[in-house]
């Protein structure tokens, strides 16, 4: 019965994506890469949130708060405010532009060497933090959770073998040939089964502490386990109060408004209006998020007596405990499907950066639209296959697959943040000073966190490298400025008419997040 459902279920979003991109024109550009510029606000909400919402979220946000509670909600309601902003600002530049990725934007405010050098990054980022990183912790949840070890006879190591190479060969199917209106629409049927499932675990988790009443359960968690709840964080927390200010502002900023695999599903938004109700809807969801990502940790904590020798394993570990035995098969869907969503929304995002910013711009310039869309979904294929092979070696990293994710990811974050943000708000500062603050700042992070290992939590040294990037930036350019100011062009690929509510709605969003840290601490 598990079989049929997770069968079932799975085949039903497959071919409900099939059906919604049938008459788009996947051999076009836009048709491929941004789902023909179609997508309402409903689609993109879902789509961001589950591109999001995947197991390196689940398994690793859970796995951190097994260990040290809910400080690490951070990265859930902030990410609120950035949403905001990025509907607010960011948003109406790039469609402004007509944009289909980051890149192309600062190439037409820098030039194109910088183009060049972000979309170097952001590959080499998706490749060796993200796309691995989704796989192998989707393959340890599926494994944990269903037990595919035993059922099939091999070792834990072996098996995740299997697993993540399964995972990989249907996402990539998705990805690579389905383009970001199949990715999208699966992304947001899967999404509602997500949200729905992940509520089960929580739910059922406090009725076992509980004796079959969740209030019972909360209270009864709340007076075990109150130094779980303090979302201050002490100064050995992973998320310590202060860097909120620092940098969980970048983290944040940089994944929601400049993020290739994140802000392609805005950008494929028909007009402004829709692609800001899909950013505010997606915010509203996201401050309901630690329910789902960060309190079954502190579930699992509780129910295990916090002996568990990989806390990346608490997450399947208390779903096998609390779920009923007649939801496994729907819950393997939906995780299952959730896996997917990052992992083919990553690996579309790499199709997309290598056919338009380096093959048709090196490789073949004459090169046909057809022929751009050809060759990006083969170096998706090599790269699915270059993040297959190193998945398996995450296995056991030290600290939690998180905090290795995030860590790894400020290389890129804070200096693409940073040009982006420069760019906009400046006219002068030129492209040199944009490459020269991008080296400076990826090889200093890269010196000072794994040479020199300061002290200090990788959050506050990407706040402080942040700050040194801008000026950089601006010094350079005080003795190097851009010929001319900066002047954006208005392409009418899109509407850029402000939806109406915008506004009220994102202060409406901003004032949520605040008022819940103030009656949490």
């Amino acid at each position: 019965m598990d079989i049929i459902s997770f069968a079932a279920f799975t085949l039903l979003v497959a071919v409900i994506a099939w059906w919604s991109t049938r008459k788009t024109d996947e051999k076009s550009s836009d048709g491929y890469f941004l789902g023909g510029r179609s997508l309402t606000g409903p689609v993109i909400a879902g789509s961001l949130l589950l591109t999001n919402l995947s197991t390196e979220q689940i398994v690793g946000m859970n796995g951190v708060s097994f260990r040290d509670g809910i400080p690490i909600m951070a990265y859930e309601v902030v990410a609120a405010i950035a949403m905001v902003f990025t509907a607010f600002v960011l948003l109406p530049k790039y469609l402004k532009s007509g944009i289909a990725t980051i890149p192309q934007f600062l190439e037409n405010r820098y030039g194109k060497s910088t183009k060049t050098i972000v979309s170097l990054l952001f590959l080499l980022g998706y490749a060796i933090s993200m796309l691995p990183t989704v796989l192998y912790s989707g393959a340890l949840a599926i494994n944990t959770m269903f037990d595919i070890p035993e059922k099939l006879g091999m070792n834990p190591e072996p098996a995740l073998w299997a697993t993540v190479w399964a995972i990989g060969i249907i996402g990539s199917i998705y990805a690579i040939f389905g383009g970001l209106k199949a990715v999208a629409v699966s992304d947001s049927i899967n999404a509602v089964g997500l949200i729905i499932g992940g509520s089960l675990i929580p739910i059922f988790g406090l009725m076992k502490i509980g004796d079959g009443n969740v209030l019972t359960g909360l209270k009864t968690l709340t007076t075990a386990l109150p130094e779980k709840f303090d979302i201050i964080g002490g100064p050995d927390s992973d998320v310590p109060f202060w860097t909120l200010f620092t940098g969980m502002i970048i983290v944040n900023f940089y994944y929601w408004g400049t993020n290739q695999a994140i802000i392609q599903r805005a950008l494929g938004a028909k007009n402004l209006k829709e692609g800001q109700k899909g950013l505010l809807l997606a915010a509203f969801i996201k401050i309901l998020g630690p329910f789902i990502v960060v309190l079954p940790g502190i579930i699992a904590f509780y129910i295990f007596n916090g002996d568990l020798a990989n806390a990346d394993e608490a997450y399947p570990m208390v779903v096998k405990a609390v779920l009923p035995v007649a939801f496994i098969g729907f819950f393997a869907a939906v995780l299952f499907g959730a896996i997917l969503s990052s992992f083919n929304s990553a690996l579309n995002s790499s199709v997309t950066l290598f056919g338009l910013d380096f093959y048709k711009e090196y490789i073949n310039k004459n090169a046909s639209e057809s022929q751009v869309v050809k060759a990006g979904k083969t170096f998706g294929i090599i790269l699915a296959l270059f993040s297959m092979g190193i998945a398996p070696l995450l296995y056991g990293v030290q600290g939690g697959i998180f905090t290795y994710l995030q860590e790894l990811n400020g290389t890129h974050s804070v200096p693409i943040l940073a040009i982006v943000i420069v760019g906009i708000f400046s006219k002068r500062v030129s492209g040199k000073a944009a490459n020269i603050a991008i080296l400076f700042s990826v090889v200093t992070y890269l010196v000072t966190l794994y040479v020199i290992k300061p002290n200090i939590s990788f959050l506050h040294l990407m706040g402080i490298l942040f700050v040194l990037t801008i000026i950089i930036m601006f010094v350079v350019s005080y003795f190097v400025p851009r010929e001319t100011d900066y002047k954006q062009e208005y392409t009418k690929q899109v509407d850029i008419t402000p939806w109406q509510y915008v506004k009220p709605v994102g202060y409406l969003v901003v004032a949520a997040v605040i008022g819940l840290y103030i009656y949490l601490s």
